[in-house]
């Protein structure tokens, strides 16, 4: 008589294991399993439940937690999950889970961004359903209520709520300063200063204790602006052309609005060609470096 195939007996014993496992409660007295219990009833119902939706028992779902954009329920409505942020991936039809689905105020939309002449396929992304600034009752500036929230879950002892629409206003602060510069005359050099406030704040260049506004009517200075980079964001810069000895001293970036005013001081050093061949530099370039530059020069490669 043909004895049957080792495979086809191993099955049928695997079978049986897995249900002796499942099903077969622990002795007395038995260690509990390892991890927390509400991680061990999330397994056990999705063990039950397989590719298709169990009964809902909502004793067996896991907890989430830290879910940033709020919670969603499952692909079979039944348990809680964390919802998607702002920029992950999305599911379009409502009736498909594989992405996840997007959290409070927030919806899938297909991102547009990309270059589709290069063959770049639109991929579907959580996107703020609003994107109006606010300000938070901790006084900060909020590009949209989808950030707020975020805060607000991230920290939840602070009880952050939205204290009126639009930014909150403030007095200017100078989030790039410029940099100390050292060059040889003939050369150009340029500072930079950029600004966040709200109402929008003005910029005025002013070089050492003089209260005379750059460039007046010296023709080889020039000063100009431009809105950003980030929203209620001015930059400032100011150009010296073919720099002179009687250029050098320091210079001011100074921004004001109708809350109050901050300033950064800068300072330039010019050098002769002469003075410049005694020092033993050998490189012009290395002079007007700016502090980071100079670090990631030093770095090499291996800065990032």
């Amino acid at each position: 008589m043909p004895q049957p195939p080792a495979a086809a007996l191993a099955l049928p014993l695997l079978l049986l294991l897995l249900l002796l496992v499942v099903r077969t409660p622990p002795p007395t007295g038995a260690r509990p399993p390892p991890g927390p219990d509400y991680l061990r009833r999330g397994w056990l119902r999705l063990l039950a439940e397989g590719e298709g939706c169990a009964p809902c028992r909502q004793e067996e779902c896991a907890a989430p937690r830290g879910c940033l954009a709020g919670r969603v329920r499952d692909a079979c409505g039944c348990c809680w999950e964390c919802a998607n942020l702002e920029g992950q991936l999305c599911d379009l039809d409502p009736s498909a889970h594989f992405y996840g689905r997007c959290g409070e105020q927030l919806e899938c939309r297909l991102d547009a961004g990309g270059d589709l002449s290069r063959g770049e396929v639109p991929e579907p992304l959580c996107v703020c359903r609003s994107q109006r600034p606010l300000c938070g009752s901790d006084g900060r500036t909020y590009a949209q209520i989808c950030r707020l929230q975020e805060a607000a879950r991230a920290r939840p002892d602070a009880n952050l709520t939205v204290a009126h629409p639009g930014p909150c206003e403030s007095a200017p602060q100078i989030l790039l300063h410029p940099y100390d510069v050292w060059n040889v005359t003939g050369q150009d050099v340029i500072f930079g200063c950029e600004v966040f406030a709200y109402p929008m704040a003005s910029i005025e260049w002013r070089k050492d204790g003089l209260d005379i506004q750059l460039p007046g009517d010296d023709p080889h200075i020039s000063v100009q602006f431009r809105g950003g980079p980030q929203r209620f964001e001015v930059t400032g810069w100011l150009q010296i052309q073919a720099v002179r000895p009687s250029d050098e001293g320091t210079y001011r970036c100074l921004a004001r609005n109708a809350l109050g005013q901050v300033e950064a001081p800068a300072s330039l050093t010019v050098l002769t060609p002469d003075q410049l061949n005694s020092t033993g530099i050998p490189q012009l370039s290395s002079l007007h470096l700016a502090p980071e530059e100079e670090a990631e020069s030093e770095e090499g490669e291996d800065y990032y």
